[in-house]
Formats: structure tokens, C-alpha cells, sequence
């Protein structure tokens, strides 16, 4: 469960935007919600696909396009050192072929994540000294590299940074450091991906008479792809990159990229940057999670129309088998949660296996933070060294969290909501409390959330509404397709489709009616019935079929009209901390404990509904709130002690079955309740 949040809306100034513009009304809402409301964001947001600002301002800029102008002069081997993301792909195959067609005896180098890691290290600089090189131009990485750089600088190569990671206490001893986050950048823009730092290289590199709308025509596929893939916030500078990008990625001229598109079913649909990030970026990114990088800047460099479809054939294969193994990992973490699920009690989840593939973890840990709202760090141990990779919920400092326990580690770095690390493995179990501790002492450690754009009737909702989002595409980090609430609508009809893959809800308020589709939910997954009321969540897109066009709504989330989702979250997380014993108020304790009419009214449910198949949490709204979540958990735990029920709990499914029994229970018995009571005499 979330905490829905919708964004407060100021009418009178949304009205004002609405009347200046000459806008749709969702549109000028949508605008003063996000806090676009000067005439200048407004330009900027709505009509600006073509205008980058000149790079002057950028710190060192200047020094990094003059040595790399010499090296070329003098035909020196230049190496671009980038990373195995879609960013550092993307950064590398823009500047590569830049330089390249700029007449510079030039390579490129994209370190293996799985035997090398992220950015550069001293064998790799050690094997581009035995190459010949002589300036190392890193994009996306570089700015922690300070040892790596005074190496290289010991064998005789020198070093221009561009990144746009946030700079460590040292800045690194190269000819140039181009980081519009260090402190003394006057840029103005400081969002840009590592492909749109080495844009405004190339920008630099033109010099006086660059022609940004020229350079834009040529490389703003790769700037949507790296800007998209990075998820940066779309605004500014960003938001033109992926405006121009997606135009070119649609009538692309490079053979890799048409051959990714065919690969990926893409071919003859539009595309946007929700379909780029859950489609081709992935494909990306799972060459390099698989440690074979370089196939992906060969993909978008090379003009032979059978070697790029070989590549992306491969590319496709690469990400099914990211799949499986993300998909084999979840099933393994489904397997300890279900023989303990102690492991789901703490406020930060670590969860530790095998060998667990490195390059698919970070993906797995988002995962599980979707499905229990909180911080997630999943690590991988070969039995005497761990890699780990952390994903936040808005609000808590993951960076933080992990810098905390800086002495149980040998690396780490990251920022609020995602982290990675090294550790040696005896130290697992003790990151583990050490971190929990951090989450324990943070002021109000906050709960997952979902954003509303805003409330919607449901009688206002129409074609014209749907088409005036397009106004605010693209969309993506910073700027997210919008999610509408539609509050207090009453199930009148749930009709299962696709052999009940999927479900369409007829729904109604007052005259109103609407049909709202709920994908990869069966009926029997469904926890709602005819005629409860509940609130929806929902985008809107349009549908279009045999020349028509209509509305459809796209349930996001849903849940009960009655439920209070911050005293459920609040009612378990009590509960969760009795648990792991931190519960020392006697007000908090009293609430948990049940009474036997509590017991009674919570088991002749279950024995009346046959068992239960759902979240224990939607169990507040089936009992009609006669019962806290943190004493229904209570309860459970105590039947279940007292072996009157079986839980099976994973990550896939919640399944409550009742054992056949004969005679009374003593239900004081149950360890949970002496423990609770214990406490309160104690306090």
C-alpha cells in the first residue's frame, strides 16, 4: 500500500495560465501543479524544441576542447573512456564520432561491470598506455577517479573528465574537469546527463560558429536515448534533447538504431519516451549487465546494415536472458521471504544470496521496493566479497544510509534513491543491523507514495482531455505522465478479458459512469466486489480502433474509499517494530493487543470466506474497519502460532488457509500475546 498524494492546485493561478496561453484546462492545471507558471518556463516547457545554451559558462570547458584540438593536430591516440549504461554508450558513440569524422586518430573503451565495474581503473589504464594513448577523454565517470588519473598521468597520458556525477571531496589532478555540479560551475542548467555534457563538449569543440540546431540533427537520437536511459528530469535543456530525439529516432539514418527498433516490435509505431525507456534503453543496458558493453556502442556506430541487425538480434537475446535471470532471482528471494518472513520486518529490506548475477541486481532491489514500499539493498556474495545495489522510496536518504556504515565497507557511492556498494561478505549480517539502526534514528522515516496529478470526474473525461496531455509530452523523470484520482466510483460490473489476464471495471458515481481497464489482475486477484466503492488511480490514453477514437483509463493503483492509508501504514509499522522489539510506548502496545471478540470477529471471516487470498492489508476493509491493521497482523501471527491457520506469504502471492482443529484454543497462549502483554507490565 501507498500513500496517495494529490499535488495542491492553485485554481485562480492555473485559470490565469489557462487564459494567457489559450490552453486546455488539464493542460494549464498539469502547468502550475509542476510549477511551470512564469512566462519564461512556459515558453521554455511548451515551445522550445531547439535552443541550447552556448557552453561558455561551463567550468574548464574551454581547457578540454583546446587539448583535445591539440591531440588532434598532433595525431595522437585519443581514447573516450565511458560506461556500460545507455548513457555511457550513448556518450561514447556521440563523442567517438565526432571526433572521428573531426579527423582524429581516436578509440573507445567501455570497461566490463562485471569484472572491472564502473569507470576507470588502473588495468585498463595500464592497457591503453601499452595502445599508444595519449589523452583519455572519460564520459560519464571520471570525477571519483582521482588515483586512476595520477597513474595514467605517472605513464604519460593526460586526462580530460566530463561526467555529471556529483564530485567527491578531491576533484581528480586532469588537464580539465568538466562537472557542472562542482561548486565553483556557474553553469546554469545543472540536470544534463553524461551524453548531454559530452554534447556541450562537441558544442565547445565547433567553437565560435557552432551550429547547435546542425549538431542537434545529427546526434539528438543518441542525446534522447542516453537522456532518457539516465533519467534525468525533462526539463530545460533535457526536455529539447528528447523532443528532437524522438523526431530523429522515428526517421533515424543510423543502421543500429533502425535494426534495435525492428528488434524490439518498435517498427511503424510512434514512439515516445515511455516506449524508448521500457523498450529499447533496457536492451541496451542488458549488454552491459551481461559484461559485453562494447556490442552496444558497435550497434550505434556502424553503417553495415547486416552487422547492426545481427547486433540488435543479439541485443534481444541478451535482454531475455536479463529477464530470466532477473525473473530466477525474485523467485529465490520468494523462497526465503516464505521460510522467514522476519527478513520483510526491518524499515531498510537487505536481502543477501549466491553469486546473484551483479548486473541485474539493482533492478531485482527495484522490484521489491515496488511490492513492499520501502528501501532495498540486494546483494550478491561469492563467500567472501559482496556487491550490493540499493534502490530508496522518496523521502529517505539511501546515500546516507550507506555512508553510515562506511567502516563495515571497502566502496561505495550513489545518491537518495539509489546506492551501490562492496563489503566483504562477514560483514553482511552486521550492514544489515548497522543500516536499520541509520532508518531507525531518521525523523519521520517516511512511507512509500503515489502522486496524483489531481481529482478528475469521471463525467469530465473525453477525447479532447486525453489529447490535451500530449501538450506536456514528453514524459519522464521530472516530469511523469500524469496519474488522476477518481475518488469514491462504485463497482457496478468486473468482467475478466483475455482468458481473466485482465479486467475492465464498469464504474459509477452518482449519474456518471466509466470503464476503467486493470491489467495483469485475474478476478480471483481482485480483492474488491460488486458494488464496494472504491478509488482509482488511473491514466488516461487514447485508444484508437477502426478509425475510432475513445478514452481509456488505465488503472495504476487501487483501494477502498474508506480506507485511511496512513493509519494502516502507521498501524503495521508498530507492529513491525514490536517485532523486532523498538515498540516502548505503552499507548502503541494497547493498541495491538486484541480481544477475544477481536480473535472471534477476525477468524469467523476466514472460516466463512473459505480462507483468504489477498494482502493482509486489504483485510481492514473486508473486516469494515472494525479491526487496526497492526491488530489484525497480531491476530494472524497468534492463529497462525497456534496452528488454527497457515500463512503463506511471498512476493507473489498472500495465501491464508485454516487447519481443521478440535476443541478450544487458548488463544493468551500464543507467544505473541504473552510477549505483548510481558512488554505492557514491564513499561
Amino acid at each position: 500500500m501507498k500513500l496517495w498524494k494529490v499535488a495542491p492546485l492553485d485554481k485562480a493561478e492555473a485559470k490565469r495560465i489557462q487564459s494567457e496561453y489559450d490552453l486546455p484546462a488539464i493542460t494549464a492545471i498539469l502547468l502550475q501543479i509542476r510549477h511551470i507558471t512564469t512566462s519564461e518556463e512556459i515558453e521554455d516547457f511548451l515551445f522550445n524544441d531547439s535552443f541550447i545554451a552556448p557552453p561558455d559558462d561551463i567550468k574548464d570547458i574551454d581547457k578540454a576542447a583546446a587539448r583535445i584540438r591539440q591531440a588532434i593536430e598532433r595525431e595522437e591516440l585519443i581514447c573516450v573512456y565511458g560506461d556500460y549504461d545507455a548513457d555511457g554508450v550513448t556518450s561514447t558513440a556521440l563523442l567517438y564520432s565526432y571526433l572521428e569524422a573531426s579527423g582524429a586518430n581516436v578509440i573507445y573503451y567501455i570497461p566490463s561491470r562485471e569484472t572491472e565495474g564502473y569507470g576507470m581503473n588502473k588495468n585498463a589504464v595500464r592497457t591503453l598506455c601499452e595502445r599508444g594513448v595519449k589523452l583519455i577523454v572519460t564520459v560519464d565517470n571520471g570525477i571519483a577517479a582521482d588515483e586512476e588519473i595520477a597513474l595514467a598521468s605517472e605513464l604519460g597520458i593526460e586526462t580530460v573528465v566530463t561526467d555529471h556525477h556529483t564530485p567527491l571531496k578531491t576533484i581528480p589532478d586532469a588537464v580539465a574537469v568538466v562537472d557542472l555540479h562542482q561548486q565553483d560551475c556557474p553553469s546554469r542548467f545543472k540536470q544534463l546527463s553524461g551524453v548531454g555534457v559530452a554534447f556541450k563538449l562537441v558544442m565547445a569543440l565547433e567553437g565560435e560558429y557552432c551550429d547547435c540546431d546542425a549538431l542537434l540533427d545529427n546526434y539528438a537520437d543518441l542525446l534522447s536515448l542516453g537522456t532518457i536511459g539516465d533519467i534525468v528530469d525533462l526539463r530545460g535543456e533535457n526536455r529539447v534533447f528528447v523532443k528532437r530525439g524522438l523526431q530523429s529516432l522515428m526517421n533515424t539514418d543510423r543502421a543500429g538504431i533502425s535494426a534495435l527498433i525492428n528488434a524490439s516490435g518498435l517498427n511503424g509505431k510512434e514512439l515516445t519516451a515511455g516506449r524508448v525507456s521500457f523498450t529499447l534503453v533496457p536492451r541496451i543496458n542488458a549488454v552491459g549487465r551481461l559484461g559485453e558493453s562494447g556490442k552496444s556502442v558497435d550497434l550505434l556506430l556502424t553503417e553495415d546494415i547486416s552487422e547492426a541487425e545481427e547486433i540488435a538480434r543479439a541485443m534481444d537475446t541478451d535482454n531475455a536472458e536479463r529477464r530470466r535471470i532477473e525473473n530466477e532471482i525474485l523467485d529465490k528471494i520468494d523462497e526465503k521471504i516464505r521460510r522467514c518472513p522476519s527478513l520483510t520486518l526491518d524499515k531498510v529490506l537487505v536481502i543477501d544470496g549466491k553469486d546473484w548475477h551483479q548486473g541485474v541486481i539493482g533492478i531485482v532491489a527495484s522490484r521489491i521496493k515496488e511490492i513492499y514500499g520501502k528501501p532495498v539493498i540486494i546483494i550478491s556474495d561469492d563467500g567472501q566479497k559482496a556487491k550490493a545495489s540499493g534502490r530508496s522510496i522518496e523521502g529517505f536518504p539511501l546515500c546516507d544510509a550507506v555512508a553510515y556504515c562506511a567502516d563495515l565497507l571497502t566502496h561505495y557511492g550513489g545518491h537518495p534513491m539509489a546506492a551501490g556498494l562492496s563489503l566483504p561478505s562477514a560483514n553482511i549480517e552486521l550492514f544489515r543491523i548497522r543500516i536499520n539502526e541509520f532508518a531507525d534514528s531518521f525523523p519521520d522515516m517516511p512511507f512509500d507514495t503515489l502522486s496524483i496529478a489531481c481529482r478528475l470526474n469521471p463525467a469530465s473525461v473525453n477525447v479532447g482531455m486525453a489529447d490535451a496531455l500530449s501538450h506536456l509530452q514528453p514524459y519522464g523523470a521530472g516530469n511523469p505522465a500524469p496519474v488522476f484520482g477518481f475518488f469514491n466510483m462504485t463497482i457496478a460490473d468486473i468482467i475478466p478479458l483475455s482468458n481473466n489476464k485482465h479486467l475492465r471495471l464498469q464504474l459509477t458515481r452518482g449519474s456518471a459512469r466509466m470503464t476503467a481497464m486493470l491489467f495483469f489482475t485475474s478476478t480471483e486477484e481482485f480483492p474488491y466486489r460488486r458494488g464496494d466503492v472504491i478509488d482509482i488511480a488511473a491514466a488516461l490514453e487514447i485508444n484508437e480502433y477502426g478509425g475510432n477514437r475513445s478514452v481509456s483509463v488505465v488503472v495504476r493503483e487501487v483501494k477502498a474509499s474508506d480506507d485511511d492509508a496512513e493509519a494502516i501504514l502507521s498501524s503495521g509499522r508498530v507492529f513491525e517494530e514490536f517485532c523486532q522489539g523498538a515498540v516502548r510506548d505503552n499507548d502503541a502496545l494497547r493498541a495491538l493487543l486484541p480481544s477475544r471478540e477481536d480473535f472471534a470477529l477476525l477468524y469467523r471471516f476466514l472460516r466463512d470466506s473459505g480462507g483468504y487470498t489477498h494482502k493482509t492489508e486489504t483485510l481492514v476493509h473486508a473486516l469494515n474497519n472494525r479491526l487496526s491493521y497492526g491488530k489484525i497482523r497480531v491476530i494472524l501471527e497468534a492463529l497462525s502460532d497456534l496452528n488454527l491457520i497457515e500463512i503463506h506469504e511471498g512476493l507473489k502471492e498472500c495465501r491464508i488457509t485454516l487447519n481443521t482443529v478440535s476443541g478450544k484454543a487458548d488463544l493468551s497462549s500464543a507467544r505473541i500475546i504473552r510477549a505483548i502483554q510481558e512488554s505492557l507490565n514491564t513499561l
